[in-house]
C-alpha cells in the first residue's frame, strides 16, 4: 500500500464528508493505493455516524472510536499502530490542511529520501493570539532540539512507515514528533511550505494551556531522549556538583574556625546553606542510583532500533 492517511478528530461532523471526498479525488488522480484512518477522539456530535457512513461507501475509509477524549497524541499513536502504508500522512479534520499537498509530501519521502517531512504554514489564517505564541514556541524548540523547522505543530506531516512504527506519542507530545523521531535516530527531517486554509466549519480546539503543557513536554522529551538509558549521568553529575560546592563552603568555614578560635561556624547562615546544598547533592545522587536500578530492570532496557545487519552465518548458525 502506498499511503496511509491518519486524521485525528473531535466534533468535526460537518467537514468529514468534504475532506474524505477531497482525499479520494487526489488519490485517484495520482493512482495511489491508500487507506484513511479517521480516529474519533471522543466526539459528542455525530462524527462517528458520519465515519460509519463514509466507510460503507468507500472501503478505504476506516475508523477508530475512543470511548472518551484522550487527546490528539493518543489518536495519532493509535493511528500509527494500525497504519499499513509505506508513507504515513497526518492531517487535521477541519479542512485547514489541504489534501492537494499529499503528492508533494509523498514525493519527498519516496523520491527525496526524507524520514519525516513537516508542513510549514507560511501564510496563516489564525488569530494573532495563536500565531505569536506559536512563533515563540517554534523558536524555542528549534534552539533546544537543533531541528530547523518553522512549524513544529503543523498537523500536516508525512513519515516513512518505519518512523511511525518506531516511536511512541503520548500526553501532548504530538507537537514534538520531529524531536522524538530525531532521538530515535531518524535524522533526515525536512520541511515543505503548505497551504493553510481558513476554518470552514466548527470551532477551534485551541487553548492557551497547551503552551504550558507543551514546554513541560519538551523538557521531558529532551531529558528522556538524552538520559533515558543512563539517568545516573544526569542526577549523579548534578548531585556530585551540589555536594562538592557545599563541601567547599563547609571546608572554608572549618578553616576559618581553626584560624580564628573565636569564630563561630554555626552562627553563620553560610554554614546552614552548605549543609542544605550537601543534603540536596546527596539526594540527587541517590535519585540517580534509584533511577539507574529502575532502568536496568526495565523490560526494554536493551531495546534499540537497528537499521541493518550484515551476517555471513548460515541461517542454522544464527542464535537469537
Amino acid at each position: 500500500m502506498d499511503i496511509s492517511v491518519i486524521i485525528p478528530l473531535k466534533n468535526e461532523e460537518e467537514s468529514l464528508p468534504e475532506l474524505a471526498a477531497w482525499i479520494e479525488r487526489v488519490m485517484n488522480e495520482h493512482h495511489y493505493s491508500y487507506e484513511i484512518w479517521m480516529v474519533d477522539d471522543g466526539s459528542t456530535d455525530d462524527s462517528w455516524s458520519v465515519i460509519q457512513n463514509l466507510s460503507k461507501s468507500n472501503k478505504n475509509i476506516k475508523g477508530i472510536r475512543f470511548q472518551r477524549n484522550y487527546g490528539k497524541s493518543a489518536a495519532l499513536n493509535e493511528g500509527f499502530r494500525v497504519a499499513q502504508g509505506n508513507v504515513v500522512i497526518t492531517m487535521d479534520a477541519d479542512l485547514q490542511d489541504s489534501p492537494d499537498e499529499i503528492p508533494g509530501l509523498y514525493k519527498m519521502i519516496v523520491v527525496d529520501g526524507y524520514d519525516l517531512v513537516s508542513g510549514w504554514k507560511k501564510k496563516r489564517y489564525d488569530p494573532i493570539m495563536k500565531t505569536i505564541p506559536s512563533k515563540f514556541f517554534n523558536w524555542t524548540t528549534t534552539k533546544l532540539s537543533g531541528i530547523k523547522l518553522h512549524d513544529f505543530n503543523c498537523g500536516l506531516k508525512s513519515y516513512k512507515k518505519k518512523v511511525v512504527k518506531s516511536i511512541e506519542v503520548y500526553g501532548e507530545m504530538h507537537r514534538y514528533i520531529p524531536v522524538i523521531a530525531k532521538w530515535a535516530g531518524f535524522r533526515k527531517i525536512g520541511e515543505k511550505v503548505v497551504e493553510h486554509r481558513s476554518r470552514k466549519y466548527g470551532v477551534t480546539k485551541f487553548g492557551l494551556e497547551r503552551f504550558i503543557n507543551g514546554f513541560l513536554d519538551l523538557a521531558s522529551i529532551m531529558f528522556v531522549g538524552k538520559f533515558g538509558k543512563r539517568p545516573m549521568h544526569f542526577f549523579g553529575a548534578l548531585g556530585s556538583l551540589f555536594f562538592l560546592v557545599g563541601f567547599i563552603i563547609a571546608l572554608y568555614l572549618a578553616v576559618m574556625k581553626i584560624a580564628y578560635l573565636q569564630y563561630k561556624m554555626t552562627d553563620r547562615p553560610l554554614f546552614f546553606l552548605a549543609l542544605l546544598i550537601m543534603i540536596i547533592g546527596s539526594q540527587l545522587f541517590l535519585t540517580g542510583f534509584i533511577a539507574e536500578l529502575v532502568t536496568r530492570n526495565a523490560a526494554d532496557r536493551n531495546s534499540y532500533l537497528v537499521e541493518e545487519v550484515i551476517d555471513h552465518k548460515k541461517p542454522e548458525e544464527v542464535r537469537l
